[in-house]
């Protein structure tokens, strides 16, 4: 037996397409809106520190011997200008960073400091022992709560902190060559004329 459609039923048909069409314009473009969001960049990340003086930071130093008798203070950065920067053995992006980071350790313009993040303090050795060590310091900050006094929430991020210590630049994510030369080596070089 064969059902012939009768203009009621195209209607319904019709009817029943309409929403499925709407939600799927919908979808469609709540899809575009979400690729087209750009990514937040660091000039739209709102930083209360830049322009202050840096938080006020004591830490076990991460030494091999385990000697903790002068600790890591920032008020012992006055006078030169730092790169101060948050890692962590099994932060990926630290990784990457790291060899940067050696290519800048013997820069006379500037010093690089680091404080280890929620590590463990033989990993974070380790690490130091498998791809070297660029830092002059390290504070050793195991629960993260330094971190939390800079504002830190994803590492790696590095601060440039100038003579007066000052903090002039937070960067957050890996350093290169490009955002290095162009973004943070000018300010380097106008905290040093200072």
């Amino acid at each position: 037996m064969i059902i012939k459609k009768t203009p009621q039923i195209r209607y319904v048909y019709f009817f029943l397409t309409i929403p499925f069409c709407l939600f799927m314009i919908f979808v469609c473009i709540a899809f575009m809106r979400i690729i087209d969001i750009p990514a937040q960049t660091e000039e739209q990340m709102p930083n209360a520190l830049i322009g202050k003086q840096a938080p006020r930071t004591i830490l076990p130093q991460l030494t091999y011997d385990n000697d903790t008798a002068i600790d890591f203070d920032t008020r012992n950065f006055r006078g030169q200008v730092t790169l101060l920067n948050f890692w962590s053995s099994w932060c990926k992006p630290c990784r990457d960073e790291h060899a940067f980071l050696m290519s800048l350790a013997d820069n006379h313009l500037f010093q690089i400091v680091g404080v280890n993040y929620k590590n463990t303090r033989d990993n974070a050795l380790r690490f130091l022992g498998s791809f070297g060590n660029p830092f002059r310091m390290i504070g050793f900050d195991s629960y993260g709560r330094a971190a939390i006094n800079w504002g830190v929430y994803g590492l790696p991020e590095t601060f440039i902190i100038g003579k007066d210590n000052t903090v002039l630049y937070r960067h957050v994510g890996p350093l290169t060559f490009f955002i290095f030369n162009n973004k943070m080596m000018p300010l380097i070089i106008q905290a040093n004329s200072l």
